[in-house]
């Protein structure tokens, strides 16, 4: 069994993902002491390239096109056929905003992958974080949770703070895992290494 677990959110997150030199603080406790992770895996050498490369597209949806909108998918990961998909999210308000035509649109690529191969689908959730500290709290659910009803899907603010229906799904933190960057880690390289097996 599976572990439980908008553009300015976006560009939070884009940044403190592949954010350099920083200095670590913990609020909570300031004698704590605050581990690294080994180097990044993976650097990004031109940031401005990066940055340039992210802004181009929102050119090309222009004033006087029937279609709108669009989204992206923030990491996928294949490993002989089969696939890790991660959707981040920034918490606000101790809740996060998933689009329905994203949603809908992971919904099918879920069932889809898994008609054929290995799908697991995780949505995260962050509020700022520091990914270089193993020990930074995120939360998390598999899509196999969505599916199953265990995340409520809400279109409407159940405490109230929205007037009304929305064009996007809202999830709460309570009913997301907490769990620790070192452990999605360990999630992503357990999903690695059982694609292996499945060859």
């Amino acid at each position: 069994m599976i572990p439980k677990f908008m553009a300015n959110e976006t560009n939070d997150l884009i940044d403190n993902l592949f954010e350099k030199k920083k200095p670590i603080h913990s609020e909570h406790n300031p004698q704590q002491i605050i581990r690294k992770s080994p180097k990044a895996k993976y650097q990004i050498f031109d940031e401005s390239e990066f940055t340039r490369g992210r802004e181009v597209l929102g050119d090309l949806i222009v004033h006087g096109m029937i279609a709108s909108g669009g989204t992206d998918i923030d990491w996928l990961i294949e490993h002989n056929g089969s696939f890790i998909i991660l959707e981040f999210k920034g918490f606000h308000n101790d809740k996060i905003n998933i689009a329905k035509g994203q949603m809908i649109a992971y919904e099918k690529l879920y069932e889809k992958l898994n008609q054929s191969t290995k799908c697991y689908l995780y949505v995260v959730g962050c509020d700022g974080i520091d990914f270089s500290n193993p020990d930074s709290t995120i939360w998390v659910f598999e899509m196999n949770q969505w599916n199953s009803g265990a995340i409520p899907k809400n279109t409407s603010d159940i405490y109230g703070n929205d007037l009304g229906m929305q064009n996007k799904f809202i999830v709460y933190r309570e009913y997301m895992e907490e769990i620790s960057v070192e452990k999605l880690r360990g999630i992503v390289d357990f999903h690695w290494k059982e694609f292996e097996r499945i060859m």
